[in-house]
């Protein structure tokens, strides 16, 4: 399915939610002791999606393989209502209760983008954001081999979902990424900048 846009984003309200009305996160209080023996609280969403595998999210890390051009990686831009902007992403999604992170990945990368892929490596779980919740997440590495003359494929997106792709050359991910940081309403996911980062510090730096 692919959905049309017709218009920008608009944000018409924002109001307090009671707990009891949430479907996808709860707030918790955690009591606790500190290193040094003194009670402390701590305030932590936490997701209600949880399911058998234990995590809650896979983002795809994707390589492109194209006959003819440069090793390329596919980025996803999507309008975001907590932050009010467009991010640019890795594609990624929520694990499905009784799937695995690896089924996850796969599927998760057809709908998003249409590609079939090839799972290269899944990365130990993880925190998705320590100082405010207990979500985790684990990074699958999956691969795509095109044709010569493969056209883009339709995604498979659900109701609500418009996701923009675009497909950059590893080579200029860093200074594209820099680039749409610049851009108005538009923020870059830290994941995927880190990565682009560390593959940037790795390349022009002396250290290895």
């Amino acid at each position: 399915m692919s959905n049309k846009k017709i218009q920008e984003p608009v944000i018409t309200k924002v109001s307090e939610l009671p707990v009891e009305q949430a479907k996808w996160v709860t707030l918790n209080r955690v009591d606790y002791i500190d290193q040094a023996g003194k009670a402390r609280t701590w305030e932590v969403a936490t997701r209600k999606t949880r399911g058998k595998a234990g995590v809650d999210a896979v983002a795809m890390g994707n390589i492109l393989l194209h006959p003819s051009r440069p090793a390329s990686t596919m980025l996803v831009i999507q309008y975001r209502p907590p932050l009010d902007a467009y991010t640019v992403e890795w594609p990624a999604g929520l694990i499905d209760a009784e799937e695995t992170a690896e089924q996850a990945a796969v599927r998760e990368f057809k709908e998003e983008t249409g590609y079939d892929c090839r799972l290269l490596s899944m990365s130990p779980v993880q925190a998705a954001d320590p100082g405010l919740s207990n979500a985790n997440m684990q990074m699958a590495m999956v691969e795509v081999q095109l044709g010569e003359r493969d056209e883009e494929p339709e995604q498979r997106l659900e109701d609500g979902e418009y996701i923009q792709r675009v497909v950059v050359p590893l080579s200029e991910l860093y200074d594209r990424l820099v680039e749409y940081s610049k851009a108005e309403r538009t923020i870059v996911a830290a994941k995927l900048f880190h990565f682009a980062a560390g593959m940037q510090f790795a390349q022009t730096q002396k250290y290895f």
